[in-house]
């Protein structure tokens, strides 16, 4: 049995909007993903620094930059969004681990709101998933 779903259109400021959110994340993620795949030297130490080994540097600018790929393609920006949430987890996990302070940790949750908040607004099956509603309307 199929079942059929209805979303609405998304407007257009809206669609602006989460395109324009989107791209804020999307140029950071693929800047340090290209980043890690050439490792200049701040990034090997910062690596270091955060208690990895220099060999896992390529390896996980292969999965950021897979992942933000994923997320870029309308068609798979679902699983790329998921994906990402797994790898900014990890990225807050490492700095609460070194006790790297307030900006190390928040950084990537706010990367993973920017994320979600543009596939939200220009995404209609993310918006009837999370219906973010305004509490004084009639609905």
């Amino acid at each position: 049995m199929e079942t059929a779903i209805q979303t609405l259109p998304i407007t257009g400021k809206r669609l602006w909007a989460g395109h324009i959110i989107t791209g804020l994340p999307i140029l950071f993620l693929l800047v340090d993903g290209i980043m890690k795949l050439f490792k200049p030297a701040i990034v090997v130490n910062s690596t270091v620094e955060l208690g990895y080994g220099e060999q896992v540097i390529v390896p996980l600018g292969i999965v950021l930059l897979a992942s933000t790929i994923l997320y870029v393609v309308p068609r798979t920006a679902v699983i790329g969004a998921i994906l990402l949430t797994g790898y900014l987890g990890g990225a807050v996990a490492t700095h609460v681990r070194v006790g790297s302070g307030s900006f190390p940790v928040l950084f990537p949750v706010i990367v993973g709101i920017l994320v979600w908040g543009g596939l939200y607004l220009r995404d209609a099956r993310i918006a009837e998933l999370i219906p973010l509603r305004n509490p004084l309307s009639s609905e």
